[in-house]
């Protein structure tokens, strides 16, 4: 919750550097030069930020149509499907952990930066260091949601994961 609180904040903060680059831009012919760069940033942050705690509610996108179909005919079936997906999420959200930690590695080490040099720079590595931790906390809660998944076929059917 505190990372989707984080992101909530990215997002507010991408708002004020939005509003202050059209006042400046229209006003003042003065545009915010690091516009560009901001968003891109801040669009991450606020996915990878935000993306734990959709996971943990039960909210993460994506289509039942299929899984309801095989979970009201065979209820046992539906949830040995439930826990097959969110196992090869919780795999995927591993591949994305181990992938991106070298490259968080090298952005700390070399300090290298995005943007335009002379206008606007930013370090890549917090990018790199919200995208491991949050590909963390999705595992943990994909393999959460397999863990604490109803067993017997009297338990009420978990909401999407």
């Amino acid at each position: 919750m505190a990372a989707n609180a984080a992101g909530t904040f990215v997002v507010i903060a991408l708002i004020a550097v939005v509003n202050y680059d059209i006042v400046a831009r229209g006003l003042f012919n003065k545009p915010f030069l690091g516009a560009v760069e901001v968003v891109q940033f801040s669009m991450v942050l606020i996915v990878f930020l935000q993306l734990p705690d959709v996971i943990r509610v039960g909210r993460l996108t994506r289509s039942d149509g299929f899984l309801s179909l095989v979970s009201a005919k065979a209820p046992p079936t539906g949830r040995f499907l439930r826990r097959v997906i969110d196992l090869i999420s919780a795999g995927f959200m591993v591949l994305v952990a181990v992938a991106i930690w070298p490259e968080f590695v090298e952005m700390w080490e070399t300090n290298d930066f995005f943007g335009v040099p002379g206008v606007f720079t930013a370090p890549w590595w917090p990018v790199k260091l919200v995208i491991f931790l949050s590909a963390c906390l999705c595992t943990i809660h994909f393999l959460l949601h397999i863990l604490t998944a109803p067993l017997d076929d009297a338990a009420p059917l978990e909401s999407g994961s």
